[in-house]
């Protein structure tokens, strides 16, 4: 939905791990988050968009979910676009 009207629409998925987390990055092509939202994102039902167009919930519940597995869930710096990072922290591997 960010990306709707813009003429180029790229969205970059990488992944990168060390030996105790793995982070997940989502970086987009859309016009970015304004500064004075980006506390708000996560809120429930927060949304920039149309009425009737969301109910902004996506992110608050997507947070909660990864806060279930010890991880988190944030906007990312950029200099373009958006970008959302999640970190989750690796299991270790137990011996039997």
């Amino acid at each position: 939905d960010a990306m709707e009207e813009c003429a180029v629409r790229n969205l970059t998925i990488s992944a990168h791990a060390t030996e105790s987390v793995i982070e997940i990055s989502f970086q987009d092509s859309g016009p970015g988050v304004p500064p004075d939202k980006a506390e708000s994102l996560f809120q429930p039902f927060f949304t920039t968009k149309a009425v009737g167009k969301g109910t902004g919930l996506g992110l608050y519940i997507s947070r909660g979910i990864i806060e279930e597995f010890s991880g988190t869930l944030c906007l990312g710096e950029s200099s373009s676009g958006a970008r959302f990072v999640i970190r989750i922290p690796l299991a270790k591997e137990v011996s039997p």
